[in-house]
């Protein structure tokens, strides 16, 4: 029987699940932000895998996280892939605890390894399940949960060769709020990061977990940028970290981070950005609409991350390098397109055309909707 809620207008337990990247978390924390504005009494309980970085950003979002032992299946061969099946059994029985105790009134997923668990926990005790899809390329986690989901909130056009057609619902990828309310100048982004106000600045930025392709880069041309008259925030992601702050201990115009918790900041005192292709990064750069350098990530499910830096720079509003040709020229185009100020602020002009600054309201809104019409029925 079909769970119904109480009339929308008082507060809810809503179950969050996606975690495993910023891709996942950064929309799940959109969109429960948006909730808790709506329904500023709710109770949030955010479900997310263990040891993943979900654990440390949900609660610094001000949410409360449970853990799920579970972990993505390897292609290759892997010690860890004879423990997935008992991973997942486990998580199988822990989710569906933590919905009995929780007791939510509907679930929204993201994506990620704790988000089929969560969801699928959700689904079969009738709860109200939503889903959200950050790429033109659906994951596994989605895919199987999309016959039972309420509704699919998307980012692209087409996805009915994915999902039922009678459940899309094209949002656009939420946002998080920080950067879609942000006022800081380039003065005070640039302060924060301590970089002197003449400088012209280039944040380099490989995603949650850094680019081991950027970092490359820098290492090889670190004595050319440290002649030039400019100032790099470069974030390298964890794994390498180290190795690129010791290469740069005595290079002043090198700041290094293994990642930056006030993007917004970054964003704010760069000139240009050059980054991945993800989803998600996407619709943070075209909010933000500075000139953007796009290297996307070769190995992603059905290269999207390619089609996602060709569509923009078909629309002038990137410049698409291919990963194996950065090593030649990556660091050789950041360097140009400071020296032109016109193509910087016509890529930066286009950009700021393809920004959606209210996903995470759309999204919503039609929760509520659906919600509204299912009581109606009911």
């Amino acid at each position: 029987m079909m769970k119904k809620l109480k009339k929308l207008n008082k507060s809810y337990n809503i179950l969050v699940s996606g975690g495993g990247t910023g891709g996942h978390i950064f929309p799940a924390i959109a969109i429960a932000n948006e909730l808790k504005r709506r329904f500023p009494e709710s109770k949030f309980l955010f479900v997310g895998a263990e040891g993943r970085m979900e654990m440390q950003k949900v609660p610094a979002a001000g949410f409360e996280i449970e853990g799920l032992w579970i972990s993505g299946f390897k292609r290759s061969l892997s010690w860890s892939n004879f423990v997935f099946p008992f991973k997942l059994i486990h998580s199988y029985f822990k989710a569906g605890k933590i919905v009995r105790q929780f007791k939510p009134d509907l679930a929204v997923g993201t994506g990620g390894f704790a988000s089929g668990p969560a969801l699928n926990a959700a689904m079969r005790n009738h709860i109200p399940s939503f889903i959200q899809e950050q790429n033109s390329y659906p994951g596994v986690t989605n895919k199987i949960l999309a016959q039972k989901a309420w509704r699919i909130f998307v980012a692209y056009e087409g996805m009915e060769k994915y999902f039922p057609s009678s459940k899309l619902v094209v949002s656009g990828n939420p946002v998080r709020r920080k950067i879609i309310d942000s006022n800081i100048s380039t003065k005070e982004g640039r302060e924060k990061f301590e970089i002197p106000a003449h400088k012209k600045v280039i944040l380099i930025v490989g995603g949650s977990l850094g680019s081991q392709t950027f970092n490359n880069c820098m290492l090889r041309e670190l004595n050319r940028i440290r002649q030039e008259e400019v100032h790099v925030i470069w974030q390298t992601g964890k794994p390498m970290y180290e190795k690129c702050r010791n290469a740069v201990y005595d290079i002043r115009n090198v700041t290094v981070t293994d990642f930056i918790p006030d993007m917004e900041m970054a964003y704010a005192a760069a000139d240009i950005i050059v980054s991945r292709a993800g989803a998600i990064a996407i619709s943070e750069l075209c909010v933000v609409g500075k000139p953007v350098i796009l290297v996307p990530f070769p190995f992603a499910a059905e290269d999207h991350q390619t089609s996602n830096a060709k569509n923009l720079a078909d629309k002038g509003a990137a410049i698409h390098i291919k990963d194996e040709d950065a090593p030649q020229q990556l660091v050789t185009v950041m360097m140009q397109l400071l020296k032109e100020d016109e193509k910087r602020a016509s890529l930066a002009f286009a950009i700021k055309l393809l920004g959606i600054k209210n996903a995470a309201e759309v999204i919503v809104d039609e929760m509520i909707n659906s919600l509204s019409e299912k009581n109606n029925e009911n």
